[in-house]
């Protein structure tokens, strides 16, 4: 019984550090994704360009704040 619940502790923080990376990974492409559509915008309509800059920033702020927020819910699962 006692191996099994050391297994299973461990398996947990497998997953929770898996699930950390699987967040930056999903993190970056959003990102990136965000960046190439700004930047396609921008090219079809120049005059746009500074309303599509703040709207990009902002998104990229949210797309990171809840890649943060599931890295750090991960690093609890592993150090609790």
């Amino acid at each position: 019984m006692e191996l099994a619940m050391i297994l299973l502790e461990s398996m947990n923080q497998g997953l929770a550090g898996l699930g950390a990376g699987v967040a930056a990974i999903g993190a970056g492409i959003g990102v990136g994704r965000i960046g190439g559509s700004a930047l396609e915008a921008m090219a079809r309509q120049p005059e746009m360009s500074g309303d599509l800059r703040a709207n990009m920033i902002v998104a990229a702020a949210l797309v990171e704040g809840v890649a943060l927020f599931a890295v750090i819910v991960c690093l609890l699962v592993v150090f609790a």
